[in-house]
């Protein structure tokens, strides 16, 4: 049987150019997405449309990570970024907005901001299927695409009043490419605190590079300049429960032992949260 256009995915439809083309636009044609001159691509029953080509991205984020992830972000451990990156994105563009969010996962952070922003719409990009078909239900008017965001984005110029980066790879060019000249990219990424308590006990965890500022400096300057930075930081207590998830939804689960899972130190008792939150401007 055919799949319908999923309705936010039919909000964002004149956002979306065809990744070979380039230029030419998409309309549905018997559940899939067309291009005039023939170029096809699936809408799946999880209600994402895949416009990956070629040779496939591969993505980290399998059913494991994605389900760990979901149990994670659901305790709310996490509200407070969620809540700056919402706020960054809601003070600097109007209610009736686009917001485009690289690397979107399963949708967590785009919703926040869409509620934030009643008008407005919302399209996620990531590779990963799995966590796709959680961003294709995380809010009404938020569209989920496949996509690996190293690459030219299938997405028309100036489209975007946000785009949203958080805990996600960049591509610096494709971002200036499609805001608009008024709009705001909003990233969110961990500073060299972040986790420093379960990183200690767990030393196989990917650690973070004490030159993560100055490379995304570098990256960004030649197309944005930074309009207001906060930093959130707080202490949590997590369970054990809630540890296993944040450790099994990062690269890190590939690298940490069962054995350094099970040692008597594992929780630490109190872990610290700390991230930095950028509103970028177009230059």
């Amino acid at each position: 049987m055919p799949v319908s256009l999923p309705p936010a995915l039919e909000l964002s439809l004149d956002l979306l150019r065809c990744p070979t083309c380039r230029t030419r636009r998409l309309h549905p044609d018997r559940g899939a997405l067309r291009c005039p001159v023939g170029h096809t691509f699936d809408i799946a029953r999880h209600d994402y449309a895949s416009l990956l080509t070629g040779t496939r991205a591969t993505s980290g984020d399998d059913a494991t990570m994605v389900q760990a992830r979901g149990r994670f972000l659901s305790t709310g451990t996490y509200t407070p970024i969620r809540k700056v990156g919402a706020r960054l994105a809601a003070d600097a563009v109007p209610e009736r907005a686009t917001v485009v969010d690289v690397g979107c996962g399963t949708g967590h952070y785009l919703a926040d901001v869409l509620d934030q922003l009643p008008g407005a719409r919302g399209l996620g990009l990531d590779t990963s299927v799995r966590a796709l078909r959680s961003a294709a239900r995380a809010h009404d008017r938020a569209a989920a695409v496949a996509w690996d965001t190293f690459r030219p984005f299938p997405l028309a110029d100036g489209v975007a009043d946000v785009v949203l980066d958080v805990f996600a790879p960049r591509n610096p060019a494709e971002f200036h490419r499609v805001l608009r000249p008024t709009g705001r990219l909003i990233v969110v990424r961990p500073t060299g605190r972040h986790l420093v308590e379960l990183r200690g006990r767990l030393p196989a965890m990917v650690t973070i590079d004490p030159t993560k500022e100055q490379r995304l400096h570098r990256a960004l300057d030649p197309f944005f300049e930074a309009a207001v930075t906060e930093q959130v930081e707080y202490p949590v207590t997590l369970t054990r429960l809630g540890a296993l998830d944040l450790v099994a939804m990062t690269p890190s689960a590939r690298h940490v032992s069962h054995a350094d899972l099970n040692d008597d130190g594992f929780p630490p008792d109190q872990v610290t949260v700390s991230v930095l939150a950028t509103a970028y401007r177009p230059r």
